[in-house]
């Protein structure tokens, strides 16, 4: 499954383009994970050409399988190519299944432009209209992360809950939720 999702440019943000995961992005996940900000946040850092080629292996291997699915977000470049900027994924989807959790991490470069507000919005849009029965998403992000709750406030996700820490996650955290029916 080869999906492409495009997010307008605006008046004060450029276009987003979402794609699957390429081998010719390995280079830019190094990059992007060089950032220590990202690191403390994600389980998986990815620091070398090998877990670069592993993760890009997986996430491809995952929509194969048909429940995971990983998008690099791009800004598309005008003579060419494009820049990541964030990574969006939908995660914990299977047939039938009414509910699925939603993921992200954005580039230091991209931090504070709307990015992953934008990107978590087209994936929530594509999953509702894609999966027949999925009626929920969740977004969930540990308590001391504010910048993921104006996230999750701009991509439509409403703040339910604070959720007790538990391994492998040190702090409590929230949990935002989204229903298909605040699809317009």
């Amino acid at each position: 499954m080869s999906i492409i999702l495009r997010v307008p440019a605006t008046a004060s943000a450029p276009e987003l383009l979402l794609r699957p995961w390429r081998d010719d992005d390995q280079d830019a996940l190094i990059v992007a994970h060089q950032d220590p900000v990202l690191r403390s946040r994600t389980r998986f850092p990815v620091r070398t050409t090998a877990d670069a080629r592993r993760f890009v292996d997986e996430v491809r291997e995952d929509w194969q399988a048909g429940v995971r699915f990983a998008f690099a977000v791009c800004e598309p470049n005008p003579q060419g190519g494009d820049r990541l900027v964030a990574n969006v994924v939908l995660k914990n989807v299977a047939p039938g299944r009414p509910d699925a959790e939603v993921g992200y991490w954005t580039a230091a470069p991209a931090r504070g432009r709307g990015v992953a507000g934008r990107a978590v919005d087209a994936v929530s849009r594509w999953a509702f209209t894609h999966f027949a029965g999925l009626a929920r998403l969740d977004l969930l992000h540990q308590i001391d992360n504010p910048a993921s709750c104006r996230v999750a406030e701009k991509a439509g996700f409403g703040f339910v809950e604070v959720l007790p820490a538990r391994p492998p996650f040190p702090r409590d955290g929230h949990r935002h939720v989204r229903h298909a029916a605040a699809v317009g």
